[in-house]
């Protein structure tokens, strides 16, 4: 693949702009769920809170069709880069106070 180049266009290039987005991806284990249905209802419950509570993207994006595990993608966008991790990092906060919902794994990065 050859380099990408970024061209700002409209008015974030006459504000010379820049838009960091950060993306958090948590695996979680459902241990209780003894279902595609049962996990389907947790994994619907998380991201309803999640998008409820804070001003992220949320959505089921691996581990569908296993009935204890879930993986989970979120992302933030903003102009500030601290903003965007902080708002991520609250969301893994979260997540690891679930009752029933355990996080296994998390990777979270600012583009």
């Amino acid at each position: 693949m050859g380099s990408r180049k970024h061209v700002l266009e409209g008015p974030a290039a006459q504000a010379n702009g820049i838009v960091h987005v950060g993306v958090l991806q948590v695996d979680l284990a459902i241990d209780k769920a003894r279902s595609l249905k049962e996990k389907r209802q947790t994994v619907r419950s998380v991201l309803a809170r999640v998008r409820a509570g804070f001003n992220v993207s949320a959505a089921e994006v691996g581990d569908l069709d296993k009935w204890q595990r879930a993986g989970l993608g979120f992302a933030a966008v903003s102009g500030d880069a601290d903003y965007v991790r902080g708002q991520l990092q609250q969301v893994l906060n979260h997540l690891k106070l679930h009752p029933v919902a355990r996080v296994i794994d998390h990777q979270l990065e600012i583009l």
